[in-house]
């Protein structure tokens, strides 16, 4: 159930456990399914060139944290953020976990990929088909 906002008719602390419980499920089953070391990608939406360089620090500490291999590749998307769909940064990094190359996408938080519960569920079951999890470094879902 959404409203015109994209947001849940759940309550937002309801809707936001049920994503978390959801994206979380995906990270588990993909992780497990793993024969090897994780390997993820990063993704990174910024204003400035400064604030992606300072975001992927964060995440890449995170990811070496968690005990996770950093993939070859890293992608990004530049300014405002447009819908999550004509992202070309976020649908190439999609594409190359997708391929194999990573088991999973690690962003700074849920806002950089959408605050449209709606397209958020639905992005994290169509990366979960494909053998692919989104993490975070921390907070709630959107």
């Amino acid at each position: 159930m959404s409203t015109d906002s994209g947001r849940s008719g759940l309550s937002p602390a309801l809707a936001d456990a049920r994503q978390e419980n959801l994206r979380s499920a995906y990270e588990r089953k993909v992780i497990e399914a793993a024969r090897r070391t994780v390997r993820v990608t990063t993704y990174v939406l910024a204003s400035s060139v400064a604030e992606r360089r300072a975001d992927q620090d964060l995440i890449e500490a995170h990811v070496r944290g968690r005990g996770w291999k950093l993939a070859l590749s890293s992608f990004w998307d530049f300014g405002q953020a447009p819908p999550v769909t004509d992202r070309i940064g976020f649908g190439e990094a999609s594409r190359y976990a997708a391929q194999g190359f990573a088991h999973g996408i690690v962003a700074i938080g849920p806002q950089a990929i959408t605050m449209d519960d709606a397209t958020y569920e639905e992005l994290l079951h169509f990366l979960g088909s494909r053998g692919v999890f989104l993490a975070y470094l921390s907070g709630p879902t959107p």
